[in-house]
């Protein structure tokens, strides 16, 4: 069964702080690899 729409998608805590710090320009750009089955 999918995720609620009014809930909105979970990211793990650690994906979503590689995803800013690329945003952010902290962290190399480049493909995000993650085997996190939490995500």
């Amino acid at each position: 069964m999918p995720r609620s729409v009014k809930k909105g998608p979970y990211i793990d805590a650690n994906l979503e702080k590689k995803v800013l710090g690329i945003n952010e320009g902290t962290a190399k750009k480049g493909v995000i690899k993650t085997w996190s089955r939490r995500s």
